[in-house]
């Protein structure tokens, strides 16, 4: 999910509720400590040069039961990043406390804010010898296939 989206889904929000993919909610006293930009320039297994940029945010679960965030605060929240840091429409990267931090997309599903599972992937699977997906077989079609050995066919 773009800045954009998320800006334009909060304009119409009563309320800020954000889900983990396996239904656990984020607990509504739930603070959003940063909202930010970051940056991270790299090079892939195979060599080449990578830049990538995130609009950051990160949720924190804080004993302050009371505090409830709504849409019109987290608007602000975002507004005055994008002023100060000169925020692009970037897409958005969350950060959630769990074992250690997570980081998550941002999805909807039309009431909640998702957090997605991101993970990681070879992005130069032909230059670092990553091998391709092998074709699932079925067993049971390997004899009819005329290629396994079979009792008494002198191939064993």
């Amino acid at each position: 999910m773009k800045l954009s989206e998320i800006k334009a889904l909060l304009a119409q929000a009563e309320s800020v509720n954000f889900q983990l993919e396996n239904g656990t909610a984020v607990p509504e006293h739930f603070h959003v400590t940063e909202v930010g930009v970051v940056t991270k320039d790299f090079i892939d297994c195979g060599g080449t040069v990578r830049h990538e940029k995130v609009a950051n945010f990160q949720l924190w679960d804080a004993n302050d039961f009371e505090h409830r965030l709504k849409a019109g605060k987290l608007l602000n929240i975002i507004a005055l990043s994008e002023k100060v840091l000169a925020m692009e429409d970037l897409e958005i990267e969350v950060e959630y406390q769990a074992q250690t931090i997570g980081k998550y997309d941002l999805g909807y599903d039309g009431k909640n804010f998702l957090l997605i599972a991101k993970t990681t992937a070879c992005l130069a699977p032909d230059l670092c010898g990553v091998p391709a997906v092998k074709p699932k077989v079925q067993l049971q079609n390997l004899a009819a296939s005329g290629s396994v050995c079979t009792p008494g066919g002198g191939c064993c």
